[in-house]
């Protein structure tokens, strides 16, 4: 489970990520970016009922996402807020296709540490 310090919680976060960010695309799976200046990335999950309209789907997504970020965390440039939304399809892939999308992603999005 990610950290605490490590989540966005707050709606105004949310919004500042989504008027200011950089947005990448893969498959179903859509990231947006934007700098903070706290020195730590913080990390932030939409999975909306248009996915699924059950709540055990939709969190089992959000927990696959969020323990993919949480592993790659180290391997990421401090600094900057994350959010990802999923779209309808995304429940339908396993664990490593969800890792391959989330990695090619990051990668897209020009984020890991050099």
């Amino acid at each position: 489970m990610l950290l605490r310090k490590n989540r966005l919680k707050r709606k105004r976060d949310f919004d500042v990520v989504f008027k200011k960010g950089k947005g990448f695309k893969n498959g179903f799976l859509f990231l947006k970016i934007v700098e903070n200046k706290l020195g730590i990335s913080r990390f932030g999950f939409i999975v909306g009922k248009k996915l699924s309209k059950k709540a055990t789907i939709r969190n089992k997504v959000r927990r696959r996402i969020a323990e993919l970020a949480r592993l790659r965390q180290k391997n990421l440039k401090p600094g900057i807020d994350v959010v990802f939304v999923a779209f309808p399809g995304l429940e339908k892939k396993n664990y490593w296709e969800i890792e391959e999308i989330v990695n090619k992603l990051f990668v897209k999005a020009k984020i890991f540490k050099p």
